[in-house]
C-alpha cells in the first residue's frame, strides 16, 4: 500500500496488540487477545471510514450525479429540466450501481431511512417515476433533514424556522427557572450554550431570509436579551444588544457568511470553500446616481449557477470610497459605527482587507 513511518505505526497500533477482559465486581478474568475486530472511539476511524468510502463517491460520480458524504450518510443531487426522459434512467443506473458496491464491500444499506426530495417551483406535479434502491420503492417527501436543517421542496426554510425557534423557546423556559440561582455571567454562558447555539447552527443558510421567516429566530434573541438583562417587554431590543454585545439575528448570519468569505480569499479557509467563490466583475460600466463606487461582486457559484438571493451571499468590497473622503477617514468611521453596533472583535480583520482594496 506504500505505506510507512509514522502512518504505518498508527495503522499497526490500531490493528495489532489489543486484548479483552470480563470485570464483574472485583473480580477480573484473565486478557484474552484478540484477532478480529477494531477498537471503538478511536480518532482513526473516521479517517479509514472515509478512505473506505472514497471509491463510492467516484461510482456516483461517473453517472453524472453530485454526491456528498458525511460519516455513514451519503447524500445524491441530480439537476434535470421537468419531463426529462433522462433523468429516470441515470438516477436509477445511479443508486444501482450503489447498491452492488455496497454488496461487495461488504457493506449494508438502508433504503427505510433513505428519503428523496424533489426542488421544484411546483413540486405537486412530481417527477413521473419513483426511484428504486436495493430492491424499494424510495417515495417523494415534503421536507427532509440534511445534517439537522429541515429543507422543503421550495427551500423556504420556513419548517426549519418553526422547529429552531420551538425548541429555542422551550430550552429558554427552562433557563428561566435557572434565574433566581446564577449571577448575570454564567446566566449568560447557559443561554449562549442552550438557546443561542441553535440559531448559530448552520445560520448562513439564512441569510436573506423573508423577514416573517427570519422574524422567528429574532423573537427568540430578544425574549433571550429581555431574560438576561430583566428589560420590559417593551424596551428596544436593539439597546439590550448593544448592552449584551449581540449583534441582531439577521447581521449575525450576514457576519458569518463574511468571515467565511474573507477566510475563503485570503487561505485561512478549507479548499473547496474557495473554489466555489468566483469574483464578478460586470461587463458593462454601470452608472451610479449616489456617490461615485464600482462595487465587485463575490458570488458563490454552485453547479454553475449563479443565481442572485439564492447562491449570492458574500459581501461586496469598495473599489472606490465615497466622493468627498479619503481613505483613512473612510475606513476609520466605517470601524468606529461597527464598534458601536457591538460588533465582535475578528472584524477588524475584514476591515483591513477592505482597507487593502481602496485606492
Amino acid at each position: 500500500m506504500g505505506l510507512g513511518g509514522t502512518v504505518l505505526s498508527w495503522l499497526r497500533s490500531f490493528l495489532e496488540g489489543r486484548s479483552q477482559m470480563v470485570k464483574l465486581g472485583d473480580a477480573c478474568s484473565d486478557p484474552w487477545p484478540l484477532s478480529c475486530g477494531v477498537p471503538q472511539g478511536s480518532i482513526l476511524s473516521p479517517m479509514l471510514f472515509n478512505i473506505y468510502m472514497k471509491p463510492l463517491g467516484e461510482v456516483i460520480r461517473s453517472f453524472g450525479v453530485g454526491c456528498h458524504l458525511y460519516a455513514d450518510d451519503a447524500q445524491l443531487y441530480y439537476s434535470f429540466p421537468p419531463n426529462s426522459k433522462e433523468a429516470s434512467r441515470v438516477l436509477d443506473g445511479c443508486l444501482a450501481a450503489v447498491s452492488i458496491w455496497m454488496r461487495r464491500n461488504k457493506l449494508k444499506i438502508n433504503p427505510d431511512k433513505t428519503e428523496v426530495l424533489l426542488v421544484d417551483r411546483n413540486p405537486d406535479r412530481g417527477i413521473g417515476w419513483q426511484p428504486v434502491l436495493d430492491g424499494v420503492t424510495l417515495p417523494l417527501k415534503p421536507q427532509v433533514r440534511s445534517l439537522g436543517v429541515l429543507l422543503d421542496s421550495l427551500l423556504t426554510l420556513e419548517a426549519q424556522a418553526s422547529a429552531v425557534s420551538g425548541r429555542a423557546f422551550a430550552q429558554l423556559r427552562l433557563v428561566r427557572q435557572l434565574r433566581p440561582y446564577l449571577v448575570k455571567a454564567d446566566l449568560a454562558g447557559v443561554v449562549h450554550a442552550l438557546v443561542t447555539s441553535r440559531l448559530d447552527y448552520c445560520n448562513a443558510l439564512y441569510v436573506g431570509l423573508p423577514l416573517k421567516t427570519a422574524r422567528k429566530f429574532q423573537l427568540v434573541q430578544r425574549a433571550a436579551a429581555r431574560m438576561l438583562t430583566g428589560a420590559p417587554y417593551r424596551e428596544k431590543s436593539t439597546l439590550l444588544f448593544k448592552e449584551l454585545h449581540w449583534l441582531p439575528f439577521t447581521f449575525r448570519a450576514q457576519f458569518k457568511v463574511q468571515v467565511l468569505t474573507y477566510k475563503a480569499l485570503n487561505g485561512l479557509g478549507p479548499s473547496y470553500l474557495r473554489d466555489r467563490i468566483s469574483v464578478y466583475e460586470p461587463t458593462r460600466s454601470v452608472i451610479w446616481r449616489g456617490p461615485a463606487r464600482d462595487p465587485t461582486c463575490i458570488a458563490s457559484a454552485v453547479g454553475g449557477d449563479t443565481r442572485q438571493g439564492l447562491l449570492c451571499g458574500g459581501p461586496p468590497t469598495l473599489e472606490h470610497p465615497p466622493q468627498g473622503s479619503q481613505t483613512g477617514p473612510y475606513i476609520g468611521s466605517l470601524q468606529k459605527e461597527l464598534e458601536d453596533l457591538a460588533v465582535p472583535m475578528c472584524l477588524p480583520r475584514l476591515i483591513g482587507n477592505l482597507q487593502h482594496q481602496v485606492p
